[in-house]
């Protein structure tokens, strides 16, 4: 016999979603302090922000701290990482927000509309995907500025919309400060700690295949090898090709690791890195899992229509059998494992802190001084780089 839970209700929803949100904003001074000041200052008032990040208790404290600033918020999450306790509090709390986790794809660009329909002046960007459907719609004209998370967003700013942006782009993953606290230490603890509990597999011994060395990618590398595990590099770009051989790490392109690796973890923001040439020789019973913010990574269809068969083992895990009596495993659906797969943790707090002030002071300098900034993408101003960095060092108690 099954026994199924019965769903919970949306009170219980959002009081699991108040108890998690409580937990983070206890542990994230930076946002604390910065709270305080935009009730004072009040630097958003008269402004709709229109947003589109991850769901997730870190990002409420991040809305819940704009809003102090006077912000109306309009949000709505990224496809499969979406915490649907969280977005219950929200709404609670007043905020108009779109989204579950179990939305398809199409649900989710429904619910980018809508954000986009409630006419927002500021935007909050992960992928630009709100800054493409501002462009498409033709209404650039009434956005004052905005900020994009990550390093996907920024390529497509600078590539298929590149010229067509006449308002500022904030984008957070220029920062160095992000880099060095993000990406790489938080998001590389982050996606080898998701690895460990979706799979339950042990990383000393275990021969990993990491796609890119970016920020993400030398993390992910760098928190493998520390924990034991033997790994190798693919990276296209010659200089961070040679970082990577300096710093002790195999380095060899992808279809010559495809029959060494036991994991392979796509870190680039470009799609079709493991793709039909790749299944074709993949060694038998390889884990593959992305950690990217595109769910392209990994050529998903591709392995999909060449599959014998697909078994989905638990939320997170597919075993996906290949012709010949190959298979290999797949997590999270090729979607950012560790906000994606189970159990979603997602970066840590005292790095979301850094990140999410990053955002905080970057979207105070749009409403406040929009004019003093270029159009289109650009990196987060000195100042205020320097000035969190003073302010983390103090959190951390460095001088101590």
């Amino acid at each position: 016999m099954t026994l199924t839970a019965p769903e919970p209700s949306s009170a219980e929803l959002a009081a699991r979603g108040a108890a998690r949100i409580a937990w983070i904003r206890s542990r994230m001074p930076l946002l604390a302090a910065a709270r305080t000041e935009f009730a004072r200052t009040r630097p958003f008032a008269g402004h709709r922000i229109g947003m589109s990040l991850h769901l997730e208790p870190k990002t409420a404290v991040l809305l819940e701290t704009l809003e102090a600033g006077g912000a109306e918020i309009v949000a709505t999450g990224n496809h499969g990482s979406t915490q649907d306790d969280v977005v219950a509090h929200l709404r609670g709390a007043g905020m108009t927000v779109h989204g579950r986790r179990d939305d398809t794809l199409d649900e989710h660009h429904a619910n980018l509309a809508k954000v986009l329909d409630a006419t927002p002046d500021i935007l909050l960007d992960n992928g630009a995907d709100l800054a493409a459907g501002i462009v498409a719609r033709g209404a650039a004209a009434r956005i004052l500025g905005g900020t994009e998370e990550t390093t996907s967003g920024g390529d497509r700013l600078r590539g298929e919309l590149a010229g067509r942006i006449p308002f500022p782009v904030v984008v957070i993953n220029d920062s160095l400060l992000k880099a060095i606290g993000e990406n790489k230490h938080a998001v590389g603890q982050s996606v080898v700690e998701s690895f460990m509990r979706l799979t339950n597999l042990m990383v000393p011994g275990r021969r990993f295949v990491v796609a890119g060395y970016g920020w993400c990618g030398r993390g992910v590398a760098h928190y493998l090898r520390q924990l034991g595990g033997k790994v190798a590099v693919v990276e296209v770009d010659e200089l961070k090709a040679f970082e990577a051989a300096l710093d002790g790490f195999r380095v060899a392109p992808m279809l010559d690791l495809a029959d060494w690796g036991e994991v392979f973890i796509t870190a680039t923001g470009r799609p079709g890195v493991l793709g039909a040439e790749f299944f074709a020789r993949v060694a038998d019973g390889a884990v593959l899992a992305n950690c990217g913010h595109f769910p392209w990574e990994i050529d998903v269809p591709a392995l999909m229509a060449g599959a014998a068969e697909v078994t989905r083992l638990d939320e997170a895990i597919e075993r996906v059998a290949l012709p010949g009596g190959r298979h290999v495993v797949l997590l999270a659906g090729g979607r950012m494992m560790n906000l994606a797969g189970r159990e979603p943790k997602g970066n840590s707090l005292e790095s979301m802190d850094l990140g999410f002030l990053l955002q905080s002071l970057s979207l105070e300098r749009v409403a406040t001084a929009a004019g003093s900034l270029p159009a289109g993408a650009q990196p987060v101003p000195d100042d205020i780089d320097r000035e969190i960095a003073r302010r983390m060092l103090r959190a951390m108690g460095a001088d101590r």
